[in-house]
């Protein structure tokens, strides 16, 4: 067993945990510390408000998957007394070899036997009433939807303005009630064009920024009416078969709603096995009209090159029980890795998973999976726009050969062939911005790298930018945004 500062973090489910399981070392509430002979076991008593010591353990007899108990009624896991635990070993305090109480021997016994049990388990039965009733509120959420697309369209993006763009965020909200969480994204991120920062839209815009942001509205529109049409054709075809599983060969469930269990990834045959990842950047958010915490870590898959996503979301009701999660700088490796259908950047998701450093032979299997041909790159990526509900911010990782300013104030890079692309902050509204750091760094990052940036279509002027999210050199993931 082989604990770190770090791993300890990784482990806690948020910033008061961290600090709580630490004070408990600091103040010598622990007044008991013990370990296994074969060093899978810590176990030990912590006092506190109780009149009975708390009595926790942390037991890697499965090293990628630890399990925490105490006694505590702390309902996040591990608790503060289990973090504590794992402080006290790592900062060097002495820990008594001890045989493995009876109570935890028994608990390892039945949690193998449980693992084994899960490997022979049936697949859950569908219920098909309940499915039924699920596809049926879905289908007269569609029809909402193509009732406002249609009204949108009618009355012209002139008549949009704020007030008129919340009128029809309030009827978004029966598409939640639909289950219909990605419809109700798409109709929102075209209202929320025409609120402004200051939360107006109205003649004080400038002529160009209204023309931008009807480019941008009409391309919404067309994603909306993508998305009715294939969706009842999606959600017809599983009314009639309730048995057959979701579509896996384009996102379209995802935009329907459907929440993805491991299980049915692993029995759609979306795994793969003995992979290493390496996060490339980190963001999170407070999703206001969903109500939820929202953390997304950027990944490269070193097997494929593929940059793929980690999507944590913790609602406001559930978020101090659920972990956390946080920049990673190592390398994850990973025996079975989850991966949800669609095509660029697809979220991926495991259970278990152990960690390593990162070395310099990983940082150049992540330069050779940069394309360096911007004419190459901007071939493929207007390929993959063409279609509706494809991501219109795809991630990419960009080999440039110079990094500079034009004299319009324009950020670009540029490859070999002299082709450039002009930086933007236009990514995602959520993410921090970046390019004003351009200008102060190191000179060593400015020629020669491999930029890690999201992808931004102009499509009034039919040219594609690119935030910037890091710069992988031959030594670091120098990240732009934390």
């Amino acid at each position: 067993m082989k604990l770190d500062a770090e791993f300890v973090n990784s482990q806690a489910p948020n910033a008061a945990a961290i600090n709580n399981g630490r004070s408990l070392v600091v103040k010598g509430k622990f007044v008991a510390l013990h370990r296994s002979e074969d060093d899978t076991l810590l176990f030990g008593e912590c006092s506190g408000s109780g009149r009975t010591n708390y009595q926790c353990s942390c037991d890697f007899v499965r090293p990628t998957q630890p399990t925490y108990r105490c006694s505590c009624p702390s309902r996040q896991f591990p608790c503060k007394h289990c973090l504590g635990l794992m402080y006290a070993h790592v900062d060097g305090k002495s820990f008594v070899v001890a045989d493995v109480p009876s109570d935890l021997a028994e608990k390892r016994e039945k949690l193998a036997q449980r693992k084994e049990a899960s490997k022979s388990a049936k697949p859950k039965k569908v219920n098909v009433t309940a499915l039924k009733k699920k596809i049926a509120a879905q289908l007269k959420g569609l029809d909402l939807l193509e009732a406002l697309t249609f009204d949108l369209v009618s009355k012209g993006m002139g008549a949009m303005n704020a007030k008129s763009a919340r009128l029809v965020q309030d009827q978004a909200k029966q598409l939640g009630d639909a289950y219909l969480p990605g419809a109700q994204t798409a109709l929102l991120a075209y209202t929320n064009l025409f609120i402004g920062d200051n939360g107006r839209f109205d003649g004080e815009l400038p002529p160009q920024k209204r023309e931008s942001v009807y480019t941008d509205a009409l391309d919404q529109l067309t994603r909306l009416s993508t998305l009715v049409k294939h969706g009842r054709q999606v959600l017809q075809a599983r009314l009639e078969d309730p048995s057959s599983p979701p579509q896996t060969d384009s996102p379209i469930a995802a935009w329907l709603g459907h929440a993805w269990q491991l299980q049915e990834l692993r029995d759609a045959g979306l795994v793969q096995r003995d992979v290493e990842l390496v996060q490339l950047a980190f963001h999170n958010y407070d999703d206001v009209a969903r109500k939820e915490f929202v953390e997304t870590g950027i990944w490269m898959n070193l097997n494929t090159g593929a940059i793929q996503l980690t999507q944590n979301y913790r609602p406001y009701r559930a978020a101090k029980h659920i972990r956390e999660q946080d920049s990673f700088f190592k390398v994850a490796k990973i025996a079975e890795l989850c991966v949800y259908p669609g095509k660029t950047n697809v979220r991926v998701r495991w259970d278990e998973f152990e960690q390593r450093e990162l070395t310099p032979d990983d940082l150049r299997v992540i330069r050779s999976h940069a394309v360096d041909r911007f004419e190459q790159l901007v071939k493929s990526i207007r390929a993959d726009l063409k279609n509706p509900l494809a991501d219109k911010r795809p991630i990419v990782a960009i080999g440039f050969n110079r990094m500079g300013t034009l004299q319009n104030g324009d950020l670009v890079i540029e490859d070999e062939a002299g082709d450039r692309i002009v930086m933007t902050e236009s990514g995602l509204k959520e993410e921090p911005p970046s390019c004003h750091l351009m200008p102060m760094l190191p000179t060593e990052l400015t020629s020669g790298q491999v930029m890690i940036g999201r992808v931004h279509q102009d499509l009034d002027n039919k040219t594609l930018k690119v935030k910037p999210l890091s710069i992988v050199t031959d030594r670091q993931v120098f990240r732009l945004t934390l």
